[in-house]
């Protein structure tokens, strides 16, 4: 059997290089960078930073082999990422976008982010245009379609989310080497989304899951909001926010680092005016910058009762 050197000229097969260095070319890549930025951004989701650092190398190996002008074509790269809301996966599309770029894969490495609304339209002849501008915005980049199952209604004869999958369809096979789609949503409904349109599981490479946070990582996910806005617990609310996320997982509507998030902008809130209301005189940065326990103790997650649909609004 020829090897590579014998399927191409001879001058060009003197140019090609017999051995690369894979990790330096990890290394000159920057996707080292990107692998660090997202540790630092995300708590947690071991899993999922192993499989992105998995693709990151079958990508490098992949234009190592270009390079050395071996047999090769391009992976395809369409992913799904399935798990509850707050869990990182926007910020994961983002620094995977930001990989590909790095590497060669897609021209651009922008995230255009759309939802149903963004591609299927509300009357005959609407949604073919929507479509075809957002993947127009999306070209040479990737592509996040977040709650993908929304596309497609079958109880609705009138509805045209099919239109707008058969579009999708058609550009992640035809136009792979120049966008990367990522679906998006729960684990459960993109399962059923994948069974009622298989045209869409045959085009997915890479499967994804994002677990929920724990405990202890929702309160140091917390520690670190507070910390990027110069806040911080005081010893009691430090305790008392590990009762709160406790508490908070059991009750409807939690969304990981989402409801956290909220929870501490209603506690900013609670503290501004608990100072506004108390202060008699000057108050110091140390006083500025320090929740409580009585900016934390209202919270209606520590009451019982919270009707179904309130524990996110009324937190």
């Amino acid at each position: 059997m020829a090897d590579a050197a014998d399927l191409i000229a001879p001058d060009e097969a003197e140019a090609l290089p017999t051995a690369i260095d894979l990790r330096e070319e990890y290394n000159k890549s920057g996707v080292a960078e990107v692998l660090a930025e997202l540790d630092r951004e995300l708590i947690g989701l071991k899993p999922v930073k192993q499989r992105i650092r998995e693709i990151a190398a079958m990508l490098i190996v992949e234009r190592a082999r270009k390079a050395m002008g071996l047999s090769h074509e391009t992976p395809t790269l369409h992913m799904n990422f399935a798990g509850n809301p707050g869990t990182g996966k926007t910020t994961v599309a983002l620094r995977m976008a930001n990989i590909l770029h790095r590497l060669g894969y897609v021209r651009k490495g922008h995230l255009v982010s759309v939802t149903r609304d963004d591609l299927v339209g509300q009357y005959i002849g609407h949604t073919a245009p929507k479509t075809k501008e957002i993947l127009k915005r999306a070209m040479g980049g990737v592509l996040f379609i977040d709650e993908a199952y929304y596309l497609y209604r079958p109880d609705n004869e009138r509805d045209y989310g099919q239109e707008a999958i058969e579009i999708l369809l058609q550009v992640m096979e035809n136009n792979r080497e120049d966008l990367v789609v990522i679906l998006a949503g729960y684990a459960d409904r993109m399962d059923k989304f994948f069974e009622s349109n298989p045209g869409f599981r045959s085009r997915i490479a890479h499967h994804i899951e994002f677990p929920d946070y724990s405990e202890a990582e929702l309160l140091q996910i917390a520690d670190g909001m507070l910390k990027q806005q110069t806040y911080h617990f005081d010893e009691e609310a430090h305790g008392l926010m590990q009762r709160y996320i406790r508490l908070r997982r059991q009750q409807p509507h939690f969304a990981n680092a989402r409801s956290i998030r909220n929870a501490l902008d209603r506690a900013r809130l609670r503290q501004a005016n608990r100072l506004f209301s108390t202060a008699t005189g000057p108050v110091t940065a140390e006083e500025l910058s320090t929740i409580t326990a009585e900016d934390l103790k209202v919270s209606r997650v520590f009451t019982m009762g919270i009707p179904d649909g309130q524990a996110e609004e009324g937190a």
